[in-house]
């Protein structure tokens, strides 16, 4: 039985073994391998996983500040918009008050023209009925020779 026992081991070794271990090495290396791949694709996820992160912040700052922009450039235009109309209307209040001045100019000396026509009327309607007679015009006329200044 011992001999039989060292034949087989001897069998075994000579050619059993070196195949036997050659295919656990073969298959420990490829479980290494598959166990570096799976590190190494867990380390590249985790790389991933951060360049996303950073993506996503970088593309927020830029959204934040283009929406930060876009309210700055609002705000000056309708601050420019307040500007403008409140130059425009200032200037249509200046126009309406110089036609007013203008207007109430017109009316003003329209008025002294009709004043002066009617004085003129009135004047012209007394003087007829004080100098009717005479003796009226003689007296008138003395009194403005009276009181008229000779330069």
């Amino acid at each position: 039985m011992i001999v039989v026992f060292l034949l087989v081991v001897f069998i075994l070794a000579k050619f059993a073994w070196k195949p036997i271990i050659k295919g656990l090495k073969d298959r420990e290396n490829e479980i290494q391998g598959a166990l570096d791949l799976a590190e190494r694709t867990r380390a590249e996820m985790i790389q991933l996983k951060s360049d996303n992160e950073k993506l996503i912040a970088e593309a927020n700052a830029v959204r934040d500040r283009i929406l930060r922009d876009a309210k700055e450039a609002a705000d000056r235009n309708i601050e420019e918009s307040k500007e403008k109309a409140a130059v425009e209307g200032q200037r249509i209040i200046d126009a309406a008050r110089e036609t007013i001045r203008n207007e109430q100019q017109t009316a003003v000396a329209k008025i002294r023209k009709e004043v002066a026509t009617l004085s003129l009327e009135i004047a012209e309607k007394v003087l007829q009925r004080e100098l009717k007679d005479k003796e009226a015009q003689e007296q008138l006329i003395g009194e403005l020779a009276s009181t008229a200044r000779l330069n």
